[in-house]
């Protein structure tokens, strides 16, 4: 067995389908050996451990062979045993029949795979370059363990003697064969397999991720992205130049696969935008506009001309006379196509193709009159990175679809455009330019038109070694296999369901094909390919990634030691003076904005408040630390001091306690609703939580210490017996409370009295009947609320037994008259209620953690004041929203933000926009609420004060958004809304031509109205022309309207309005005349079935008694001012119960260009980056 070397291209293609043979009973069959007729050799010499191989068969005799089938000896590759089979006169099929077979599958464990590459040669020995060679690869295993070559050469071709594949009646047969590891998509590193990393997919991004990967792998264009200047105050996700910069350096020196969400952001997309696939050659052009616009008056301004700019000239050529006009245009990317062409050559052949003018196509020449005339484009030159794209989406104008062009198309690794003299430049480019291309990336698209999947392969290095970047995956692949795939159109299968018949093979497409080359002209390869390093990376963005890479590791970190550390959270009264008001206006505090300890778990609660001494400077005995809890109506407040005992425990003992105690609570609750029913388990249940309550923090305890220790241990709960679903509710709580133990964060609040001179005096004791009060105080002159302190009053007392301290605390006279209210909750609705001061603090319910806001009595300021009292500002408070406004125009893009109370009414709001814009008349604003579903626009502006508030504009089925569309108009909208805008085409009666008219009247009007209004900013036949108002649907015309009908009733939305002259045949019309609608069609094939569709222009023509169609079809043609050879292709039907006449053609009419963002579902929207 010698060493198999590298596969070599196949020089025919290869149309066989690869399938498993098929006759051939499973697992090993015996060998069958013809006497004296085969001779089995094998060299072997390992590579990549053992891996790769080749075997040789030489069999003698071979046309005298009467078996079906034929093995050859077993040949071994590392530890894995193979043969190969052959079918010498074919397996049900007129051809040489082959496939790799492993040999040893019956001995082989349960689930075992195996994955090989490998290619079969039948040895031509006059010319070994005629050989027949085929190659795939294949995961074998217990149900495939064989794979190969129905149809693998035409058995004619093979015993034909002359052809040098039988000598001496004796056939030489190849196998080579690479062993790999099957892919654990799991466990698979990219960087260690191939030196890459891949991109996230944000959902449907894999068209951005695979044009991220090409431009990266253009190193001029990495190092062009590296040199766009960035500061470092930008912040990728607003900055598309960081953004870029960001993601290539991660690309870079990054070892696992890459976000793309800061991109993204950058674009200005959202969610909405990331689940949208788009058109990846629309994308390219879209950002390297963007990255043109941005790399203006900076160093590396037209980087990207420089790059990707060629240019053509379109010329037009008379033929008899000595004129030529030409323009030269310029391009990014060249559209090529594939529908009729076999390869790029032909493509660009076809791009080249003169197109001749004559006949009635004439071309009008200046001052020459009409010319015969030859039309083209050459190109002036080629950019050094040629982007081509391959139009594999189409408009099928018979069907009205787009659809998706898989045919075959082939494209070389080296391009050469100054073939054949040059064909394809003009006479005045540069032909000291050598036009010869190299191929650096394929990209392609998996799918129909409707969707589907992008990826690449890229050969970075213009190596011979190519990789699939394929989203978070890069793989080594080879590009010779590969090319099958790329090129799309057929491939043949044979069915093998019933073996011993002639199975007929069928065809089935490709839906995966190259869309998009990138080639890379040789003479600049060396520029183009250059080396990118740290030198060219501006050194704030390396600071920035090793501040993220730190950031990163330290998370990992804190993941990795979470079950020996947690997070204590300590706040102060200075916390409490800081937020409230500014950042906090309900409850006391926000904890993510307090000091916060990682500790050890394990560590004793007494050495945590050292810890606490040392950071706030309190001695341990002025220390007391107070319990949050988060009550039923979703506050959180502190709720009692710590006890003696458990300051004595450790952290973890204690913080388990907690959050399990709090579990058992809630549960009880949920047991003490439980149904009367259910009542006589309720004591077994509750004492059954409680055993569970106990072994569990027992377990967990152990099962901390044992992880500390490094050595292994195993939760198990205790068993018990089915108890009823709310028992199994219950434990599964507690279960599920005992796993988040481990990432649970203890919130504590530290209580110490100071003096007069800040320093910490000795706690005061709190007994049973001490409750502990928060006060904030409110002042309605200011709006402002502030922390005001902390009291510990006795539940049996009375709020007027603390007034006089109140008015101290707050600086006001000791008799001031101060009203007090009770903070009880903000969600869903605010909740502030009086207290009686009359009342016992037990009688109105306070407790531990209350809030009470207290005030100067209200009465006298009730009248004065937006917010006259506590409840009112809180309430206010609860309502405000930052609201971002966004111009009508531009729906994408925030150009403002304002806090707006979601009470505040329509003027209010209008009046706020209005100041803000600078705009003088707060009428003069239209606003439009936004879509929480299609996340745009509505379709319908909100009326004149036709909300009460900002909630009613905000709310879209019962969804809050924060965004409204503004619009600045030229008049007041109760104006506007007075007014009727009509949109009018207006049909000329001589030029066949129309044009677009905005008419806007007062919704009194009528049609005549309207019309007069029409004929002042139109050009008539005559100045006594009349004009009439039509109304067209699905190119028909629906109805005539009268001067006398009111524009209120007319539909603009979704019918079409034209106004064209009153002809002057049809005002006299005779007694048998009529007037019938004309209207133009053609049969479409769909869905084998044919199906009426009309299209153009409609329009009326009378009909004069005794008229022959014949007449009939002769005014047509003058009407529509169409050549007889063209009408003469128009046939015509009459139906008279519907008084219309049907003229049915080819839809001849010129179509809207179909750029690259029309290569997708109608529902799409096109590729926008709005930064």
């Amino acid at each position: 067995m010698t060493v198999m070397a590298p596969p070599v291209p196949n020089e025919q293609e290869d149309e066989d389908m690869l399938v498993p043979r098929s006759g051939v009973v499973e697992g090993p069959m015996p060998m069958e050996v013809v006497p004296d007729g085969t001779d089995n050799t094998a060299e072997s010499q390992p590579v990549e451990d053992n891996r790769t191989a080749k075997y040789t068969w030489r069999i003698e005799n071979f046309s005298k062979s009467s078996v079906k089938r034929l093995y050859s000896d077993i040949f071994e590759l590392g530890d894995h045993k193979w043969r190969i089979l052959i079918f010498p006169k074919g397996n049900n099929a007129d051809f040489l029949s082959m496939y790799l077979d492993v040999a040893d599958s019956a001995n082989l464990p349960y689930g075992w795979s195996r994955y090989a590459h490998f290619s079969l040669t039948v040895v031509n020995q006059v010319h070994t370059k005629y050989s027949v060679r085929k190659e795939t690869q294949h995961q074998f295993n217990a149900r495939e363990n064989d794979w190969g070559f129905t149809s693998f050469m035409s058995l004619g071709e093979l015993y034909d003697p002359s052809r040098g594949f039988l000598v001496n009646d004796t056939c030489v047969i190849e196998a080579e064969v690479a062993v790999y590891r099957a892919m654990d998509h799991w466990l698979y590193d990219s960087k260690k397999e191939t030196g890459f990393v891949g991109l996230k997919n944000q959902g449907a991004t894999c068209y951005m991720n695979s044009l991220l990967q090409t431009l990266y792998h253009i190193p001029y264009f990495r190092k062009v992205v590296y040199h766009m200047p960035t500061n470092v105050n930008d912040m990728p996700s607003a900055s598309i130049p960081l953004a870029l910069q960001s993601l290539f350096y991660k690309l870079q020196y990054n070892d696992d696969c890459v976000a793309t969400k800061e991109l993204t952001n950058s674009f200005g997309w959202d969610t909405y935008d990331a689940f949208l696939q788009h058109d990846v050659q629309e994308l390219n052009r879209v950002l390297c506009e963007k990255l043109e616009e941005k790399m203006k008056r900076t160093v590396v301004e037209g980087a990207i001309q420089q790059l990707f700019e060629g240019h053509h000239m379109n010329y037009i050529e008379c033929i008899n006379v000595d004129y030529k006009s030409s323009r030269k245009e310029s391009f990014y990317d060249l559209q090529l196509d594939v529908k009729g062409c076999h390869d790029v050559y032909a493509s660009f052949d076809k791009y080249v193709a003169v197109e001749h003018l004559d006949g009635d196509n004439k071309y009008q020449a200046e001052q020459h009159g009409l010319q015969d005339a030859k039309k083209g484009v050459l190109f002036t030159d080629f950019p050094p990175v040629l982007q081509l794209h391959l139009k594999r989406f189409e408009y099928d104008f018979v069907r009205d679809v787009m659809v998706k062009i898989n045919d075959r198309y082939e494209f070389p690794f080296e391009l050469d455009l100054d073939r054949d003299n040059g064909k394809y430049l003009s006479p005045d480019a540069d032909r000291r330019v050598r036009n010869l291309y190299t191929l650096h990336s394929v990209l392609v698209h998996s799918g129909g038109v409707n969707g589907g999947h992008y990826y690449a392969f890229i050969r970075p290095t213009l190596s011979g070694q190519w990789y699939k970047f394929d989203d978070e995956r890069v793989t080594k692949e080879d590009m010779n296999k590969a090319l099958e795939e790329l090129y799309g159109g057929e491939e043949e299968h044979v069915m093998q369901t019933n073996p011993g018949i002639n199975n007929t093979p069928f065809k089935f497409t490709r839906h995966s094909n190259a869309y998009m080359l990138v080639y890379i002209r040789e003479s600049d390869k060396d520029k183009i390919m250059c080396k990118v390093d740290e030198k060219d990376i501006a050194e704030h963005l390396k600071e920035r990634m090793k501040r993220e890479q730190e950031e990163k590791e330290q998370t990992k970190k804190e993941l990795a030691e979470a079950h020996v550390f947690t997070s204590v959270k300590v706040t102060t009264d200075e916390d409490f003076a800081r937020q409230i008001g500014r950042d906090v206006f309900f409850d006391l505090v926000e904890h993510d904005k307090v000091r916060s300890f990682r500790v050890r778990k394990l560590m004793p609660f007494t050495a945590f408040k050292e810890e606490i001494a040392k950071e706030f400077g309190i001695p341990v005995q002025f220390q007391r630390f107070w319990m949050w809890a988060k009550r039923q109506n979703h506050t959180y407040r502190p709720s009692r001091p710590l006890s003696f005992l458990e300051e004595a425990q450790t952290i973890f003992v204690f913080e388990t306690c907690t959050v399990l105690l709090m579990i058992l609570f809630c549960n009880s609750v949920l047991l003490l609703l439980a149904p009367v029913k259910q009542v006589e388990h309720v004591d077994m249940l509750l004492l059954l939580v409680l055993i569970n309550l106990i072994c569990t923090i027992e377990l967990l305890f152990w099962e901390n210490y044992l992880g500390k220790l490094g050595q292994p241990s195993r939760l198990t709960s205790p068993s018990s017996a089915s108890q009823g679903g709310d028992f199994l509710t219950l434990i599964g709580h507690l279960s599920e409370a005992s796993n988040k133990v481990q990432n649970a964060e203890l919130k504590l609040f530290l209580e110490v009295e100071l003096g007069p001179d800040l320093r910490p005096l000795p706690l005061p004791n709190k007994g049973k009947d001490d409750i502990l009060l928060f006060f904030k105080l409110y002042d309605p002159e200011k709006e402002e609320l502030r922390y005001a302190g902390r009291l510990f009053v006795n539940n049996m007392g009375k709020p007027t037994d603390i007034l006089a301290k109140l008015n101290e605390i707050a600086g006001y006279a000791p008799d001031e008259e101060i009203e007090l209210y009770e903070e009880i909750k903000f969600q869903p609705n605010v909740m502030c209620e009086h207290i009686d001061k009359r009342l016992t603090f037990k009688s109105s319910q306070l407790e531990d953690g209350d809030i009470v806001c207290f005030q100067k009595s209200s009465v006298q300021t009730s009248q004065r004041f937006r917010c006259p009292d506590a409840p009112s500002f809180l309430l206010y408070r609860h309502n405000l929203q930052v609201i971002h406004f966004r111009s009508l125009g531009k729906p994408k893009e925030d150009v403002f933000c304002l806090q707006l109370s979601k009470l505040d009414t329509y003027d209010e709001v209008v009046e706020r926009v209005a100041l803000q814009l600078g705009v003088d008349d707060a009428s003069k604003i239209r606003l439009t609420s936004h879509s929480s579903y299609s996340k745009q626009p509505k379709p319908h502006p909100i009326k004149y004060r036709g909300v009460d508030n900002l909630l009613d504009m905000l709310l879209h089925y019962n969804q809050i958004s924060d965004i409204l569309y503004y619009e600045v108009l030229d008049m007041p909208l109760p104006e506007l809304q007075g007014l009727r805008t009509l949109k009018v085409a207006f049909r000329h009666a001589t030029k066949n031509e129309l044009e677009n008219h905005s008419i806007r009247l007062p919704k009194e009007s009528t049609v005549g109205d309207v019309l007069e209004d029409l004929r002042m900013k139109v050009e008539l036949s005559h100045p006594n022309a009349e004009l009439r108002l039509i109304e067209v649907s699905t190119h028909r015309i629906y109805k005539i309207f009268l001067a006398s009908d009111k524009i209120e009733t007319i539909n603009d939305s979704y019918w079409s309005l034209r106004a064209e002259e009153f002809p002057d045949e049809e005002k006299n019309l005779g007694p048998n005349d009529c007037l019938i609608h004309v209207y133009h069609f053609m049969n479409v094939d769909t869905q084998n079935q044919m199906q009426i569709q009309n299209f153009g222009e409609p329009f009326l023509l009378v009909i004069h008694e005794d008229e022959t169609l014949a007449h009939v079809k002769v005014r047509v043609q003058k009407k529509l001012q169409v050549p007889d050879e063209e009408f003469s292709k128009t046939s015509g039907v009459c139906a008279s119960w519907e008084e219309y006449l049907g003229l049915e053609h080819i839809d001849n009419a010129p179509k809207k260009s179909l750029a690259a963002n029309q290569y997708r579902p109608s529902f799409e929207k096109a590729v926008k980056i709005y930064n």
